[in-house]
């Protein structure tokens, strides 16, 4: 994108399309984290297998909808830099670096996630029973990738967090709920790379508090975008 364009675009308008995105990102990624979960039983190679050949295309489409969740988290990676860097440019582009790296991760699982279907379609050499395992265990290695991917996740939507909350352009309780919901993915991250007894039960509060913090964040961008005038004087400050 032409940095004379961005830097043209009111920031109201670069707020307001940010909220869409982000909102669009939540949605694809319920509909691919809901709709892909459920065809999964961890410790049952057999019924997992029977489920995703039995519901191949909706399989196909939680995938198809997280490629189009990254995406989308993309362009909100960028539109908030170009809102943010108002506050501070260097982390701004921590920030950038964070979300780049777990959009590359995501990008990495799909390949694991998809690779079910091509050794479900059959190889001679193998067994069934060989087949059905071998498809879990890319369906797991995929599980610990998300993990990773959300941890880094969790370090830009913190350090966006950090950014509100020091700007004079958006409500600070935005950034504490935004700051929290970080705390809450990389909390959720060590617990899995721990093999923490209690992972399961941390992840629907993770889930919550990530829906309520980046959700708040939505809401405020579609209902009031930002303070232009305010963005303006602060961001003349740091010229």
């Amino acid at each position: 994108m032409n940095a004379s364009l961005t830097t043209e675009v009111s920031p109201h308008f670069k707020a307001r399309t940010a909220g869409i995105f982000w909102l669009l990102t939540m949605v694809l990624g319920g509909f691919a984290a809901v709709n892909g979960d459920k065809l999964v039983v961890a410790k049952d190679a057999a019924i997992t297998a029977t489920n995703i050949l039995a519901h191949e295309s909706l399989f196909r489409w939680a995938v198809v909808s997280n490629l189009l969740a990254t995406v989308s988290y993309l362009v909100v990676t960028l539109l908030v830099y170009v809102l943010l860097k108002a506050v501070n440019r260097n982390v701004s582009l921590l920030a950038v670096f964070f979300s780049l790296a777990g959009c590359a991760i995501s990008g990495m699982s799909f390949v694991l996630n998809l690779a079910p279907l091509s050794v479900l379609g059959g190889a001679q050499s193998f067994n069934i029973e060989q087949l059905q395992a071998l498809s879990l265990i890319f369906l797991k290695l995929n599980a610990q990738a998300f993990n990773i991917s959300m941890f880094f996740f969790g370090l830009h939507v913190l350090t966006v967090g950090c950014l509100i909350f020091n700007s004079t352009f958006l409500p600070r309780i935005l950034g504490v709920l935004l700051f929290i919901t970080g705390v809450c993915y990389l909390a959720n991250g060590f617990a899995n790379f721990l093999a923490l007894p209690f992972k399961a039960y941390l992840f629907p509060f993770v889930a919550a508090g990530g829906l309520f913090g980046e959700g708040s964040l939505t809401v405020w961008f579609l209902v009031k975008g930002v303070n232009v005038q305010r963005w303006k004087e602060q961001a003349s400050l740091g010229q």
